[in-house]
Parts: C-alpha cells; sequence; structure tokens
C-alpha cells in the first residue's frame, strides 16, 4: 500500500474514491485500488455513471439486452446502475466484513429530481435498496429540507444512508437530528440499531470557489472558508454525538453518523491540490476523493496530524472577517444549494441523453 495513503489511513481518515465504472469493475481496477491505495469506499453520482457510459463500451450488451425487452429510459438506467453498483459492493464486501460495516460501503443516489419530494425519495431509497440487496449499500439522499424526514424513514427502516449536498452548519445539524430520530424510531421498532450507518458529507471545494470570486485576488482569506466551514462542521458533529440522547442510542448499539468531506478536489490553481486532504485530517472521518486527487495525495500529499482540533476559534475568526468584508454566509450557503440541485439535475439529465443515445445505438 502507497506510504502516503497509508498514513493517511492510520491517522483514522477512510478513502473513498468518487468514481464507478464497469471498466473499473471489471478490469480489475477497482480491487487493485483497494489493494495498493488504502480504497475503502466508493461513491457515484449521476455524472459519474454518464461518463463512464459514454467512454465505454462495456454496457453494450447490457443496454441491448434491456431494448431488446422493451425497457424504456428509466428502467434502463435504473438497471444500468444498480448492476454496477451491486457488482462494486461485492469487489468491497472484504472491507465491509473487516471493518465491522463501518466501511467498505458504496453509494446510490435517488433521482436527483425527487431533491424535493420527500414522499418519492423514500419510495425509490426502499426500491434501490430492495434492488441491490447487500448490506454494505447506502443510498445517497439530498440534504434538502424536503429531504430530511426521508433521512428519518429511511434509517427508521433499516436502510443506510450517505446524506449529500450538505453545505451549511445549521443545514448539517438538521441532518444530524434526522439520523438520531430515525434511529430513535428503528429502536422503537425494535431494530438492530449496530446494522445501520450513515455518513453526511459536508461539501468543501465549492465554498472556496462561490467566496474566492467574491474577493480580491490577493486577498489572504482566499482559501479560508472551505476549511473553515468544514472544521466548524465537525465541531458540530462532536457536540451531537457526544450529546446524552446520542449516549442513549449509543448503548443500544447505534453508530454516529460520520463526516464525510466532499468535493475534494481543488478548483484553484493557486491552491495546493491536496488541501482539502491534508488540512481535514482528523480520525472518525470519510475523505472522497476524485481519482485525480487519490493520485496526487499518492505522489506527494502529507499527513501532518490532526488538522481539525484547535481550529475552531480560529475558523470562526475567518467568517467573521469575510463578513467585515460584505460576504454573507448565510447568502452563500444558500446560493451553494440551490446551485448544487440544478448541477445534479442537469447531470441526471446528462445521464438520461447518454442512455438514451446508447439505446438508439443498440
Amino acid at each position: 500500500m502507497n506510504d502516503r495513503l497509508k498514513a493517511l489511513a492510520d491517522a483514522g481518515v477512510s478513502i473513498w474514491l468518487d468514481d464507478l465504472s464497469r471498466e473499473r469493475i471489471e478490469s480489475g481496477n477497482l480491487a487493485q485500488l483497494v489493494a495498493e491505495s488504502g480504497v475503502v469506499g466508493v461513491t457515484t453520482n449521476p455524472s459519474i455513471f454518464a461518463s463512464a457510459l459514454a467512454k465505454g463500451e462495456k454496457y453494450e450488451p447490457q443496454v441491448k439486452e434491456l431494448k431488446e425487452s422493451g425497457a424504456d429510459i428509466a428502467t434502463t438506467v435504473f438497471e444500468i446502475t444498480t448492476t454496477d453498483v451491486q457488482n462494486g459492493c461485492d469487489i468491497m464486501m472484504p472491507v465491509y466484513e473487516a471493518s465491522g460495516g463501518f466501511d467498505g460501503r458504496v453509494s446510490l443516489e435517488v433521482d436527483p429530481d425527487l431533491a424535493r419530494d420527500t414522499d418519492g425519495t423514500i419510495k425509490l431509497a426502499h426500491r434501490l435498496w430492495e434492488r441491490v440487496s447487500r448490506p454494505n449499500l447506502m443510498i445517497k439522499i439530498p440534504a434538502t429540507l424536503e429531504g430530511l424526514p426521508a433521512i428519518t424513514a429511511a434509517i427508521a427502516e433499516g436502510i443506510s444512508v450517505n446524506v449529500t449536498l450538505i453545505f451549511s452548519l445549521e443545514r448539517y445539524r438538521g441532518v444530524m437530528d434526522a439520523y438520531l430520530s430515525g434511529l430513535e424510531q428503528a429502536a422503537e421498532a425494535g431494530r438492530d440499531l449496530s446494522t445501520i450507518h450513515s455518513v453526511a458529507s459536508f461539501f468543501v471545494s465549492r465554498v472556496d470557489t462561490e467566496v474566492d470570486k467574491r474577493l480580491p485576488e490577493d486577498s489572504p482569506l482566499r482559501g479560508t472558508a472551505a476549511l473553515a466551514n468544514a472544521r466548524l462542521a465537525f465541531e458540530a458533529y462532536e457536540d451531537m454525538f457526544g450529546s446524552d440522547r446520542f449516549e442513549a442510542l449509543k448503548a443500544k448499539g447505534a453508530n454516529p453518523q460520520r463526516p464525510l468531506w466532499a468535493s475534494t478536489g481543488v478548483k484553484d490553481p493557486n491552491l495546493p491540490d491536496t488541501l482539502y486532504v491534508s488540512e481535514l485530517v482528523v480520525d472518525g472521518t470519510v475523505n472522497t476523493m476524485p481519482e485525480k486527487t487519490l493520485e496526487a495525495f499518492a505522489d506527494h500529499g502529507e499527513v501532518i496530524g490532526d488538522r481539525v482540533h484547535n481550529t475552531y476559534e480560529e475558523s470562526r475568526d475567518a467568517f467573521a472577517a469575510l463578513e467585515r468584508e460584505g460576504i454573507s454566509y448565510d447568502e452563500v450557503v444558500r446560493l451553494l444549494e440551490d446551485e448544487g440541485l440544478d448541477k445534479f439535475e442537469a447531470s441526471w439529465n446528462e445521464l438520461l441523453e447518454t442512455v438514451q443515445a446508447e439505446l438508439d445505438k443498440a
């Protein structure tokens, strides 16, 4: 295993890959990344699937078979994505078993057009969970206001959830509350809480992208907002999962909902390309990386100890300085959530168009 990635794992950070394709599965590449790069989880989204479909020929036999059976585009997307995730889960199963269920996870997203539809999200989460039928699956549910009760409902039914698209500290607290509410309902129903897992995907780089474009090129505040936001999110995590409320659930076997640093590929060429990995090292977290970031860290990333504890006051100071520059935190995170939903919707449409093209070709 690569020494730099091993140091990251030894510091308590679970390395998840933000990519999945049939080519990666069938070529043995995913298994190789598990063995040599310490990858212990996989996340997916519609854009990833669209890219995989457009680039590879591995999907042609299944697409042809589905077309011959009379499958429509929605059925084709459902079958293609769940097949890849099912096979990914099988590759990650040894990691899942060795980690007691914490890692070895593969995440599959509900349709983005359900982001404002609580009941629709709940129904699709059940359908995906039953179709993949693997204990190491996680259903990705966006952290919209409408998504919060869907998170509670899924957890209450014993479905493990990856909550995605979290930008604000306030919404993150709502996500953690939704998780605990689901655990409480699961406990009342007599479920085994130890089998229920969740991560909360706190988006990082997009915060800097939005904030930094509002700052002068030479501002010392550039590149500070995203790290401050994530670090204060970890403080909120410690508060919630150190509470009496969680301790009561923990006594019944419940697991904490681990923070997951998402969107960790650095967009600004003036910032170090491993910034959102090395500067967010803290035990008990997940960092899901695109392959480019994973390779960069393997090549020159550094683990310089815990970079989150003892940074909370410094992080609050960073936001105070941004407010003095006229940058509103509430406005930024609200905009990012709206844009995030728009991007998910665009990715979903891209996937539908790609699948339609493959069906036409078949």
